[in-house]
């Protein structure tokens, strides 16, 4: 999951940097200043080539895929104007990426064959759910536990966190996964 890692590690340091610079500077650092003022989702959709640079591979397709189902679930979250981000939404929104991407890969794991789904359509649909929550709680308490070891996330240590995540995530997800095998 390389590609989406990088993705994530680029969104948490661009939420960390207008948080600590404001939007407008951390915009222009980018030279999207023109984006600033604008509504959360076209800010986001704005900063999509540079989360997500190039989608040639699937690893690619899918950092960005998530990318884009995280900027639609912004709304329904509540998160509307960041400028005024606090660091547990800063939180929600990383969640929701690293989430998607999750799922993103599992479901391509499933495409190809190397996770099966149940054939009745509602069934799947039910394991889908399932598996998003799952994920979901995972990607949390994995989050939860990184910014406990490492509450400051300078640019240097952006990348390190975000791997720490995915690592414990997937850590997370598979004990999970033995266990409920084991019932």
């Amino acid at each position: 999951m390389g590609a989406s890692r990088g993705a994530g590690a680029r969104l948490l340091g661009f939420l960390a940097d207008a948080q600590v610079r404001g939007v407008r500077e951390a915009l222009r650092s980018l030279d999207l200043e023109a984006l600033a003022g604008r509504p959360i989702a076209e800010i986001f959709v704005g900063l999509a080539d540079y989360i997500c640079p190039g989608a040639g591979t699937v690893d690619e397709g899918i950092a960005r895929e998530a990318y884009i189902e995280t900027i639609i679930e912004l709304t329904t979250e509540g998160l509307t104007d960041l400028s005024t981000f606090t660091p547990d939404q800063m939180q929600t929104v990383f969640e929701l990426y690293a989430t998607h991407a999750i799922e993103a890969r599992i479901c391509n794991d499933i495409g190809t064959k190397a996770v099966t789904m149940p054939a009745d359509a509602q069934a799947a649909h039910r394991v889908e759910a399932q598996l998003r929550d799952f994920i979901r709680g995972g990607v949390s308490d994995a989050l939860t536990a990184a910014r406990a070891a490492t509450p400051d996330l300078t640019p240097e240590r952006i990348q390190s966190f975000v791997d720490t995540v995915y690592e414990s995530a997937f850590a997370i997800l598979q004990s999970l996964g033995e266990a409920e095998a084991n019932q």
